[in-house]
């Protein structure tokens, strides 16, 4: 996991009119908490914070923030956004050990094509993050899913994606992560197969009386 250092200003001041001041001089109110330590509230710079949030590592980059001279490693947790603008209205940094586990969201990221798609089927996603625990340098930026052996009605499980050494997840092995579905109107082959044998047997059974009726009308004539 890629790390980064970002400097805080310490003992910002709290309250509503404080936290404008604070944003409008181009910093982030914040909060430092865990590990057992008492909550500090601070202050960082906007850009360098929504520089490290766009990054490939997003919410789960490790932090040495900088607390005049002191260094904590964090993650940024509870990030509230301007619902209009976007901008970061506050964030939450928790503590971490690089020794002890932490709760992590990373993205799941499909590749390969699936073999049903080749077919005519629609590959769907249906589960976008995956829950995890593993120490902080472990969290990966996202887990891949090989979704090429997949044919149309074929379906992957969060029980059939492969984690990195010292991830786990702590989400329903029998969740959904992606499947194939049959378009509407699409006759799959093995349909197609038993409408021909349908329209074979139905076939047979129609000649059969023919038969026999030529038979009974030829017997007619001999006698």
């Amino acid at each position: 996991m890629e790390e980064v250092t970002l400097v805080a200003d310490v003992s910002r001041p709290v309250g509503k009119s404080a936290a404008r001041k604070i944003r409008r001089d181009g910093k982030v109110p914040a909060i430092v908490y865990g590990l057992g330590t008492d909550p500090e509230p601070v202050a960082v710079p906007s850009r360098e914070l929504q520089h490290i949030l766009a990054g490939a590592g997003g919410a789960n980059t490790l932090i040495n923030l900088d607390l005049s001279g002191r260094k904590d490693l964090v993650l940024a947790r509870q990030v509230v956004r301007h619902p209009v603008r976007h901008t970061l209205v506050h964030v939450d940094f928790i503590r971490v050990r690089r020794d002890q586990a932490v709760s992590a969201e990373v993205p799941i990221h499909l590749v390969g094509e699936a073999a049903g798609v080749r077919d005519g089927g629609l590959l769907e996603q249906d589960t976008f993050t995956l829950s995890i625990e593993a120490k902080p340098a472990d969290v990966p930026t996202g887990i891949q899913a090989d979704v090429s052996a997949l044919g149309i009605g074929d379906h992957l499980t969060v029980a059939d994606l492969t984690l990195p050494p010292g991830v786990v997840t702590t989400q329903d092995p029998g969740d959904l992560v992606a499947h194939v579905m049959q378009p509407r109107g699409l006759e799959l082959p093995e349909e197609i197969e038993a409408a021909e044998a349908e329209e074979a047997e139905a076939a047979e059974g129609g000649e059969a009386p023919a038969e026999g009726g030529e038979s009974a009308a030829a017997s007619a004539e001999e006698e």
